[in-house]
């Protein structure tokens, strides 16, 4: 039976038309730069909660996106849900639950391809993109192929890349801030096999990056040339394509399941949720999980020292217009412009997108918005806020592996301090997004009590990424170091070109790339 009832539209009110899921996901981004949000969010009963634990994870995901009523048939995503999350992670369970404390639960979101928790969507995404081409071809509305543009502060590039690689009628190219990831995540990106795959260094921040590949995508007359001149179309596959969002909401009903299953809270029992973000995609996930149904008491918002997200929590005023990026530990959340916090706030207007548009107008223009009281309430009342400096992660990663033998990387250490220090009666969840092995070097400095930012010893600096891995994992009782990972020292530099971060730079690099 096909489906597909429920429409997208923007949130900044620029759209005449609804559009479907296959023409939301293959858009990305709304014309004016608005994001797309569903018409409808479905609700479950707490027995359909609870009745997913039963199920294998690929299962629970196609269960969840039948409820969106998506415009494909049952048995088309029950085939492509079973694509998406199979043996191509290293636990069945996929995202499986871990205990480390009395009252913390960690949800390991990082057991894909890539190590990290952008596997949960980009698997996914990316089967539903190639299956909304072919949708669209058959009814005459698409006969472009699409480039994948993305901008990336360092997990979410190779795992589009990983995603996307080498499918009909795609081809996708990755920015990143030159110099602001970890050696990890540079050669997981930069040694990226495919023949339709490109990446670029960019020389900014990723705020400079996003920014840029947000204007590339605004811009008519560039849009206009690759379509005439090559046959392109550009889409997204940053958490600003719904087709990134819907698949992490997954997780966080799938979670709350299997903690009622595991015993490690009742049935109808709330929890909390405390998740580290930059972007504000990951915890608005969460808060889409708690709309449909799921018992969750508090949202926790965990920042590092770009804590642009903690502060708007608490004040109601998003300011960045005397802000600098400080780069982190935690690397893929060293972000000051909140891409998804937009959405949020569409939701907690009553859906008003002329307000919203005025905000993000003021956020260009003066790198800065204040919501009015009752919008500023709602999210205070939602959301939890909290930060943690550089020196605090590392202290917190050293603290729970002496403590609970459990070692987690600096994304996650910045979410267990800030949990630590919010005041709640329920059992927390939280997400863990990457996987130690990821962040070698900071992981080092932590288990030594060495400062943040420290000078490391001569023979650690010597070493490549995946070289201290295996000494830290040596030196941590044999810890297993993904195979993704541990290999990437023997594999080809394919991509190590830089290019400006702005829109003419990246124009620039899409042009060439269509052109070879």
């Amino acid at each position: 039976m096909a489906r597909g009832d429920n429409r997208y539209l923007d949130t900044r009110g620029n759209m005449d038309e609804t559009l479907s899921f296959t023409q939301a996901i293959i858009k990305g981004l709304a014309p004016g730069g608005g994001l797309l949000v569903p018409q409808n969010v479905p609700t479950l009963t707490l027995d359909e909660i609870l009745g997913l634990a039963s199920m294998k994870y690929a299962d629970r995901a196609a269960f969840v996106f039948k409820k969106f009523d998506i415009d494909l048939p049952d048995e088309t995503i029950d085939s492509l849900m079973h694509i998406a999350y199979s043996d191509n992670f290293d636990d069945e369970r996929i995202a499986p639950i871990q205990k480390v404390a009395d009252d913390k639960y960690v949800m390991e979101l990082w057991h894909g391809p890539t190590s990290a928790f952008k596997d949960m969507a980009l698997q996914c995404l990316p089967v539903f993109f190639s299956k909304a081409i072919e949708v669209l071809r058959e009814n005459g509305e698409a006969e472009e192929d699409f480039l994948i543009l993305v901008a990336t502060s360092g997990d979410t590039g190779k795992a589009a890349l990983e995603g996307f690689k080498d499918r009909d009628h795609i081809k996708i190219m990755v920015f990143y801030p030159h110099g602001g990831v970890s050696d990890i995540q540079f050669k997981q990106m930069a040694t990226q096999k495919g023949t339709n795959v490109n990446v670029l260094g960019g020389q900014g921040d990723f705020d400079d990056c996003q920014t840029s590949v947000k204007r590339t995508f605004n811009d008519a007359e560039f849009n206009e040339h690759i379509k005439k001149d090559f046959n392109f179309k550009l889409s997204s596959a940053n958490s600003i394509n719904w087709g990134r969002l819907l698949p992490q909401i997954v997780y966080y009903i799938s979670g709350y399941s299997q903690m009622v299953a595991d015993g490690a809270v009742k049935a109808g029992e709330s929890i909390d949720i405390c998740v580290p973000t930059g972007n504000f995609g990951n915890i608005l996930a969460a808060y889409y999980a708690k709309q449909m149904g799921v018992p969750v008491a508090k949202l926790i918002c965990a920042s590092n020292v770009n804590k642009v997200l903690t502060d708007f929590i608490n004040t109601g005023v998003y300011d960045i217009s005397n802000r600098s990026l400080v780069l982190t530990p935690s690397p893929s959340m060293d972000i000051l412009v909140s891409s998804n916090l937009e959405r949020q706030l569409f939701e907690l207007t009553g859906r008003d997108g002329a307000q919203i548009k005025a905000w993000m107008d003021s956020l260009m223009k003066d790198g800065k918005f204040e919501v009015d009281p009752d919008t500023r309430d709602k999210m205070k009342e939602l959301f939890a806020a909290g930060y943690a400096t550089n020196d605090e992660c590392l202290s917190t990663i050293k603290s729970v592996y002496e403590d609970y033998d459990y070692l987690m990387d600096p994304h996650t250490a910045v979410a267990w301090k800030v949990a630590s220090e919010v005041e709640t009666t329920h059992p927390v969840l939280i997400a863990s997004t990457a996987h130690w092995a990821k962040f070698g070097f900071d992981v080092y400095r932590a288990i030594n009590g060495l400062p943040a930012g420290s000078e490391l010893p001569e023979e650690v600096t010597s070493l490549t990424g995946a070289q201290l891995n295996r000494l830290i994992a040596d030196k941590t009782g044999g810890r297993k170091v993904p195979a993704g990972l541990d290999a990437l020292d023997d594999m080809e530099l394919r991509f190590t070109d830089v290019c400006p971060a702005t829109k003419e730079g990246v124009e620039d690099q899409v042009d060439s790339f269509l052109r070879a």
